[in-house]
């Protein structure tokens, strides 16, 4: 599922290509995109650097985070269809949330340029703290579950996603890195 020429990874089987986006672009999703950069992570922080497959997770790591960097909005944020802004696009808190885990995770643990990726994590963890946090600890702009990016749309600063908690919790993960980050 992995596309090595954009670096992210389709859905699964039914968005692979020929499917693509309203724009011709093929489509990647934010928030699974996130979950497996988070994977590869936390994968790596555990991982012997001798085992067979750590060069590689940390290949796949790198080229993610290379292009996940090339798409993030100005405003921080990540939009729910990473390769097309104007399909649902706007901004979405789980993708980003991730993403700025990983991205602070990398720098944290030498395997990302701070001078590269520090701004975008940080970039990111104030757009979620000043546009999405309420001040109760509700998040705005979570993302649905569901099999397409159309599932529970439109977002907004206040509507309550039907979830299971996974964009606070991706949230939290990526504080407590920024907490950590050098």
């Amino acid at each position: 599922m992995f596309n090595p020429k954009d670096g992210l990874w389709w859905r699964d089987g039914d968005f692979d290509p020929p499917y693509t986006e309203p724009n011709g672009e093929d489509c990647y999703w934010s928030r699974g995109n996130g979950w497996v950069f988070v994977a590869l992570a936390r994968v790596l922080e555990i991982l012997p650097k001798n085992d067979p497959h750590y060069k590689e997770y940390l290949q796949d790591f790198k080229t993610m985070a290379a292009a996940l960097a090339k798409v993030q909005r100005e405003d921080g944020f990540w939009n729910v269809s990473l390769h097309d802004p104007g399909h649902f696009g706007g901004k979405e808190t789980s993708g980003t949330a991730m993403f700025a885990f990983g991205m602070a995770w990398g720098v944290n643990h030498g395997v990302l340029k701070g001078k590269i990726y520090r701004p975008i994590a940080v970039n990111a963890w104030n757009a979620m703290a000043k546009e999405a946090l309420h001040p109760n600890g509700f998040l705005g702009w979570v993302q649905s579950t569901g099999k397409e990016p159309k599932e529970g749309q439109p977002l907004s600063y206040g509507k309550i996603p039907d979830f299971e908690d996974f964009g606070l919790g991706a949230f939290l993960l990526a504080g407590s890195e920024m907490y950590r980050m050098k």
